[in-house]
């Protein structure tokens, strides 16, 4: 069960509070002892590897671009 904490509290202890978020905890942030919002951890992501796309890029791609093409992206 989530844990509701004033605002006011919040206030003075966020580090603290979101560090037992970290840890899986729910928190419910209540303003005039209602229920406002609520605090819950994010899913990690996972790393994405670099170089994860085949190929590679040719000097080329580094040119400037023509006058022509610099039109078209306007």
């Amino acid at each position: 069960m989530a844990r509701i904490i004033n605002v006011h509290e919040a206030k003075t202890h966020l580090s603290k509070i979101l560090d037992q978020v970290r840890e899986g905890e729910e928190i419910i942030l209540a303003k005039d002892g209602r229920p406002y919002a609520k605090l819950v951890p994010m899913e990690q992501a996972d790393k994405r590897p670099l170089g994860f796309v085949p190929g590679k890029i040719s000097e080329a791609f580094f040119d400037p671009l023509s006058p022509e093409e610099l039109d078209r992206w306007q």
